[in-house]
């Protein structure tokens, strides 16, 4: 079970002190600590050049397992997801540029997405429109089709995410897609990150529980626009072929899903 007390605020100078010294090198700045999760952290710094942001994406040591393996799986994660990027990108989809891979030292540069994530841009843009009309809007459907039309083309080419969450969407807004106050609009091109968990898989049960994640994680996020999942299934519709097999399925994980919730 889950502890209840709080936990302490990574310390960005202490993270980033704990950094290998391999992976100083080709970052030109000291690396910035954004968020630590349970595999690795991620950082912000530059690549090469002052004016290239990258993110770095630095796997930790697993000190509970056995230094061969840890090294051994460490490596081959790393290489999986820079695979897994350099192939979308050579599919046209919108993921970030690999710029350095350093499987040796867990750690992965990539590019750095300007924007927000999907979850944040939302949820903004729901509480300063308050009517009980705004997750009904076109504002909010298109970034839904959007998220789908996204996942659609992953699915297309043989990539299940594994963690579909709009957390893990960035927003990267369109020339000029700012209003009056600075604050982002919901245009813009929906960038998918943090493949860290993604496979190379045409399984239908794969992609269907791709789905079912999102699904579950978007309707804890934003309550007010879950009425609007099936618009993302049909932006969805858009860009995977055998989208209707995949739905299908989604029934069947559906139903497991509510079994289980029913039994506890």
């Amino acid at each position: 079970m889950a502890s209840d007390t709080p936990q302490p605020k990574p310390d960005p100078a202490a993270a980033a002190a704990a950094l290998p010294k391999p992976l100083q090198y080709p970052a030109s700045t000291p690396p910035q600590l954004i968020t630590q999760g349970a595999e690795g952290r991620l950082y912000k710094t530059t690549y090469l050049l002052p004016d290239l942001p990258c993110a770095l994406k630095y796997r930790l040591p697993k000190p509970y397992r056995h230094p061969v393996l840890d090294q051994r799986l460490t490596k081959q994660r790393i290489v999986a997801e820079a695979r897994i990027l350099a192939k979308c990108r050579r599919e046209g989809i919108a993921v970030p540029a690999v710029y350095a891979v350093d499987e040796s030292a867990g750690c992965l540069y990539i590019e750095w997405i300007e924007g927000e994530p999907v979850r944040a841009a939302l949820n903004t843009w729901l509480h300063d429109h308050l009517d009980a009309d705004a997750a009904l809007s076109e504002e909010v459907k298109g970034v839904m089709r959007r998220v789908g039309r996204a996942v659609g083309r992953l699915h297309q080419i043989g990539i299940v995410h594994g963690d579909l969450t709009t957390s893990n969407m960035m927003l990267r807004p369109a020339p000029g897609a700012v209003d009056g106050d600075g604050s982002l609009l919901l245009a813009g091109e929906i960038v998918v990150i943090d493949f860290g968990l993604s496979t190379q898989s045409i399984h239908e049960e794969d992609r269907a529980v791709d789905l079912y994640v999102l699904e579950r994680a978007f309707g804890s996020s934003h309550p007010r626009a879950e009425v609007l999942f099936d618009e993302l299934l049909e932006g969805y519709k858009e860009t995977f072929k055998q989208a209707s097999v995949s739905l299908r399925k989604l029934e069947d994980v559906r139903m497991r899903g509510r079994k289980r919730s029913m039994l506890g």
